[in-house]
């Protein structure tokens, strides 16, 4: 399996990106899709995730400013990322897990940047 993503940037503040992230490969329908994201020294937060059904996980740092979602059909998940503050600045990785063997995957990592 193969997670590619895109859409990152530079972005000022109060901006909107949308990242996007396609999965390939044997993809197992029952999956998980999410974004995390990481700065130097940090350890790293889940930003977001959705099941193959439809729900929904979101880090209150972000909740009411990013909406996920995802086309089943594609094997595609994309972040929407609206009211962009400096503190978003980071690299954004796209994660799929597979519910049944928890057998996980990462695409490589897309920077966003947000500054004025």
């Amino acid at each position: 399996v193969q997670l590619e993503e895109s859409g990152g940037g530079l972005v000022q503040p109060g901006g909107s990106l949308r990242l996007s992230c396609s999965a390939s490969g044997s993809v197992s329908r029952f999956n998980i899709m999410g974004w995390h994201r990481q700065t130097p020294g940090d350890q790293g937060e889940l930003v977001a995730s959705i099941t193959n059904a439809g729900d929904t996980h979101y880090a209150n740092s972000v909740k009411g400013r990013f909406t996920i979602s995802r086309d089943n059909a594609k094997n595609s998940v994309s972040l929407q990322m609206n009211s962009l503050k400096p503190e978003d600045t980071a690299v954004y990785y796209c994660r799929l897990i597979f519910r049944l063997t928890q057998r996980d995957f990462w695409g490589q990592g897309i920077q966003v940047t947000v500054s004025s």
